[in-house]
């Protein structure tokens, strides 16, 4: 078990979800970090902490094609862009979004249910590398808001 996770477990129980974004995304160089859910052509915004705005607590929902979401969902595997101006994965995704690192959220079924990402309008410097810290804490997360559902190992 991650050292990490026990942290967050607590935060997230006592403080809620907002305090556990806010301690996943003081791990990372991006400005935004969201859970997020699929739902047919749109991404859903659950939960968004903002470095420079904290009081911000969700985000707009968007059309899912226009998302590095969209591209977690369909690869069923973490995503990581640093840059969209030269990272090929991006090409072809209209959005602002230029850093992004994802993991996918999957519900009681083993389904994709949404993601769990950090992500930026600028360059990220530096790679995410608490990955297995932000898998953990989708699963976390999603049973945290689905407290009567039971989650099925990835």
């Amino acid at each position: 078990m991650l050292p990490e996770i026990g942290l967050f477990t607590d935060l997230l129980q006592q403080e809620g979800v907002h305090a556990a974004l806010e301690y996943l995304n003081r791990r990372t160089p991006h400005r935004y970090t969201g859970l997020f859910r699929f739902n047919g052509e749109m991404l859903r915004n659950e939960a968004l902490f903002d470095r420079y705005q904290p009081s911000v607590r969700q985000g707009l929902d968007v059309p899912m094609a226009v998302t590095y979401c969209a591209l977690v969902g369909r690869q069923e595997a973490p995503v990581t862009i640093l840059d969209a101006a030269l990272d090929p994965l991006a090409q072809g995704v209209e959005t602002p979004v230029i850093s992004y690192c994802g993991v996918l959220i999957r519900d009681e079924q083993g389904r994709a249910y949404g993601t769990l990402c950090h992500y930026d309008m600028q360059r990220c410097q530096e790679r995410t590398t608490d990955l297995p810290l932000l898998d953990a804490a989708a699963q976390l997360l999603y049973r945290h808001l689905h407290p009567s559902r039971e989650v099925s190992p990835a």
